[in-house]
């Protein structure tokens, strides 16, 4: 076998192997934005139902209901790096000749990933804690389900938690970044190898407008005949 065709069969090997670790976590970001969400909007509709129509409510409503905006925001801030959600200015980008755009984008996507591993660090240092010497640190209301009582044995002593630990929740901070710091490092491979030539979408919206006029301009000219019919 020529070397041309070894390193033929390794970018394959690579770019399968990376397009299955990507559908993995395609598959966990999409869970677990869909599953906070459903939970938040359900656990929010029974504490209003419990208020108005029994004069009561959920103790630990407002806590969960925090605590799952926050993991739907940081996983859902990979899941925008993905879906090229996010903001950006690409006017640099649109003016450089075609052989320093790729450049410009690998120069951005550096700095996020600097900027994102800054955070996986910082994360990790904070939530690290809480799963070792203060791993009996619990939530203030949201009570511990008895399925996961396990985790008493294993971190806490044996000692039964009555309220859910709070690295539980704050799992969120090492997991959104770790996800984040993934999806640079996937938009840096997509750069290098030819597939991208900037990190966000370019004018997204301006082509979505564009063709949106088209197809109204389109839909204008096909009734005007009608309307002179009916006229005549």
């Amino acid at each position: 076998m020529s070397v041309r065709h070894t390193i033929r069969a390794m970018y394959h090997m690579e770019q399968s192997w990376l397009s299955r670790v990507g559908q993995f976590t395609d598959m966990i970001e999409e869970f677990l934005i869909a599953f906070f969400m459903g939970a938040m909007t359900l656990l929010t509709f029974a504490n209003v139902v419990m208020r108005y129509l029994f004069n009561d409510n959920i103790l630990w409503a407002l806590e969960g209901t925090v605590f799952m905006f926050a993991w739907m925001v940081l996983v859902g801030a990979s899941f925008g790096v993905k879906r090229h959600f996010h903001i950006g200015v690409d006017v640099l980008i649109n003016i450089a000749p075609q052989g320093l755009r790729k450049l410009y984008a690998l120069v951005a996507v550096a700095c996020c990933l600097v900027f994102s591993i800054m955070l996986l660090v910082g994360s990790w240092q904070y939530w690290y804690p809480f799963i070792s010497e203060r791993a009996w640190y619990e939530t203030d209301d949201i009570p511990m389900p008895d399925a996961l009582q396990f985790l008493a044995d294993w971190l806490n002593e044996g000692e039964r938690y009555e309220k859910l630990p709070r690295f539980i929740p704050y799992a969120a901070l090492p997991i959104g970044m770790g996800l984040l710091t993934f999806r640079f490092m996937q938009i840096a491979w997509k750069i290098v190898t030819g597939q991208l030539d900037r990190m966000i979408a370019g004018h997204e919206a301006e082509e979505d407008l564009e063709a949106l006029k088209a197809e109204l301009s389109e839909a204008s000219e096909a009734m005007m005949p009608n309307t002179q019919g009916k006229e005549k």
